[in-house]
Formats: structure tokens, sequence, C-alpha cells
């Protein structure tokens, strides 16, 4: 399908209470989103189906629909002069559409991409021609038929959905051909991918931005630790990344963004192996959980960036005034061991950490596993700030 977009230069925004922007989705990432936008004098308008949601309390318009709803789409793409996407599985046959009327940053041409993981490999792929960092080993399996034509060399692996995985969700850990058959059923037999398996020794990611005309830039790679698929912390600059492998992973970044002639804010992650290799492993069409540091610890935050844009503005400086690290916070946190009733953490005590910047998403409901919010702390030395991140999961009763 092709998706169509309209051209930058039928947008020239004013920093005004007369200008609007629009977010697709209503979750913490739109409600940062709406804070960075804000700041800088706009009025932000949010379509999301859930009335209580993060971005909705922030807002200055909610415009509570379905996402393919055509009469809200029509209702924000006459409100919004641009309109950007808080995360990556809004429909892009809606973004097409409110293309009509707005600049839309990212298009539908690259969100699209990014919901399919075999198109994202694909198109990696031909990024390695000039960036030589490949995709992990995949293949695809729609059938039966497909499981009984894997290459065995492709064991162990990771068995994911196509689409709509995130967080860990859809996917899952196959060793022989009958676990390949096994999760396959489980998954109800819709298409997926299985990845080959790889010697990890850590996770790396890179924020790119780039904006409407043309100019591109990247923060400092960050190195991230997951647990059940989730990520944990992340730490800036990345203690284990070498020079060599930082320039690689930022340099496959702007190859990725500029090939796919997006605006905005780009996440792209990326696997280092023990050998020191990288590969590819997935991009996000949107400012990054792993980017949540950036507005502590940054010139320009990974929000701000996004704002200037879709605004098509001047992109921000993206250096690093201050080693920092991100702890995110699930709403396991508000759950005693055994207990079943929630209760606050403890914020006082992790506030009295030096560095510390606590934020909180809004979410009335901790449930576990459910992002709630995070705590970035900055100090004069990366040690420094790891030391309190660890000192604050002991507080929190986490194992550091």
């Amino acid at each position: 399908m092709t998706y169509t977009t309209a051209p930058s230069d039928s947008f020239k925004p004013q920093a005004s209470p007369s200008t609007w922007l629009g977010v697709m989705g209503g979750g913490q990432l739109g409600r940062m989103f709406v804070h960075a936008a804000q700041a800088m004098g706009y009025k932000v308008a949010v379509l999301e189906p859930a009335r209580d949601c993060p971005a909705g309390h922030a807002a200055d318009d909610l415009i509570c629909a379905s996402y393919t709803d055509a009469e809200a789409l029509a209702r924000m793409g006459a409100e919004c002069a641009a309109v950007t996407t808080e995360f990556e599985n809004v429909p892009a046959d809606s973004l097409s559409a409110l293309a009509q009327q707005s600049f839309v940053a990212p298009s539908a041409a690259a969100v699209s991409i990014a919901q399919d993981r075999l198109a994202e490999k694909k198109f990696f792929t031909e990024c390695a021609q000039r960036s030589g960092v490949m995709p992990a080993p995949h293949y695809r399996i729609a059938s039966l038929a497909d499981i009984e034509a894997l290459p065995e060399a492709l064991l162990p692996g990771v068995l994911k959905t196509n689409r709509l995985g995130y967080d860990g969700k859809g996917q899952v850990r196959v060793s022989t051909r009958e676990a390949v058959r096994v999760a396959f059923d489980a998954m109800k037999g819709v298409e997926c991918v299985l990845e080959k398996m790889l010697p990890l020794a850590y996770e790396v990611s890179v924020l790119a931005a780039r904006g409407a005309n043309g100019d591109a830039t990247v923060y400092p790679i960050a190195q991230n630790v997951h647990r059940d698929g989730i990520l944990f912390t992340t730490t800036v600059p990345g203690p284990n990344v070498t020079p060599e492998c930082a320039s690689r992973a930022q340099a496959a970044a702007l190859e990725i963004i500029h090939r796919l002639a997006y605006v905005g804010v780009l996440c792209v992650e990326f696997f280092v192996l023990h050998d020191g290799s990288l590969v590819v492993n997935e991009m996000a069409p949107r400012p990054h959980n792993s980017g949540h540091y950036t507005i502590d610890a940054c010139i320009t935050s990974q929000f701000a960036q996004q704002v200037r844009a879709m605004a098509c503005l001047p992109l921000g400086d993206a250096r690093q005034h201050s080693p920092a690290v991100m702890l995110n916070l699930l709403g396991d946190l508000w759950f005693a061991q055994g207990s079943t009733k929630p209760r606050e953490p403890a914020w006082d005590a992790v506030l009295a950490l030096p560095g510390a910047n606590l934020h909180l998403y809004g979410k009335d409901d901790p449930r576990r596993g459910r992002k709630m919010g995070h705590v970035t702390f900055v100090a004069p030395t990366l040690d420094d700030a790891i030391r309190r991140c660890e000192s604050a999961c002991r507080i929190l009763g986490l194992q550091p």
C-alpha cells in the first residue's frame, strides 16, 4: 500500500497559543510530549479511545475515539497543523488520512515498516549495504509447512508475532522444532518470525532525530538492561560501550533515519555480541523509554526534539550534560511482598538521594508489570549515578 504525507512546506508553525499540535495515543509518552509542546507555547490535542489516560490529563483537548474513527480523525486534522504518534501500533491508514489535512511526522510509510517485523528486517538488510550492520538471521513462519522447512541452524531462537508485539509480549524462546509448533499454536497461527538466538553481551539503543529539512542528529548511545522483556535500567554513557561500537551504532541509526526520509525522533535498538559485533534488532518510530533520561541529562529532551521536528523548527542540541541512569518504575513496587493491596512506595527516601528526578505518569491503577513512572539519577560521574540508582533499588525492594 502507498501512503501519502503532506509536504513539509505546507506547515509554517508559530510557537503561539493559536498553533495546535496533535498526538495519536494517550499514554505516558504522549503525556511527556504534551508537557514539552506546552512549554514551547503550543496547544495539544490527543486522540485516544480511553478517557482516563495519562496524556489526556495534560492535553488541551482530548478527542476520545477510536484511532480509526473517521469523524475524530477529520476533527484532529482540522484542528492541528501537525500530528505525531506516541506508539507504533496506531493504524498507518489513520496517519495517511490525517496527512490529507496536516503535516504528519513520522509518516505513515515509516510507521508501517516498524509495525511489521519482516518488513522491518528487510529494510534493515537494505540499509546494511551502507552501514554494514545486519539484523539477526531470521525466518518467516505462517504455517505448519514453514515449521517443517525451518532451517535447523536457526535454533535455538525466539518466535515473535510479526505484528503488535512490545515489552516482551508476543514472543517465546524456542529450542526445538516441536517447541516452535507449540508456540505457533499458542499464538493462534498468526504470522510470525523466528529469530536465531545470538550470544548477546548487552543491548544498546540510539536515539536519532531528523528534521523536515533533512538535518539529523544522534544522542549519546545508551546501554539497556531488560527484565522479563521490559526495560529495567538505561545507563548513559553505556559503561561497556566502546567508542568504535558507539560510532558504528550511531552511523547505522543515521543511515536508517535518512533512508526512511523520516521526520521526528526514532529509536533504534541493537545487540552487541560477545565478539564485539553489532546486530540491529528493531526500531520504534517515536520517543522511547530508553530516551527518558534526556529530560534531565541532555540540553534538548527527546520530547522537545519531537516537537521541533514535527513543527519544522531547527533540531535542538542533543548533547548530554550529565552522566545518568534511568530506572523504570513498574506497578509491582506498589505491592509489598505477599500483599494484594497497593501502597505508595517510599518516594521521600528516593528523592533524598542526590540527583534523583522522579517522573510519575498519573496512572491511578498500579498493576504488576505496568509502567507507572521512572526516576533518573544525574551525577558528576557515571559511578555516582550508578551508586545512587542502586541505593534507590534497595529502598524500593528491587535487586540492583
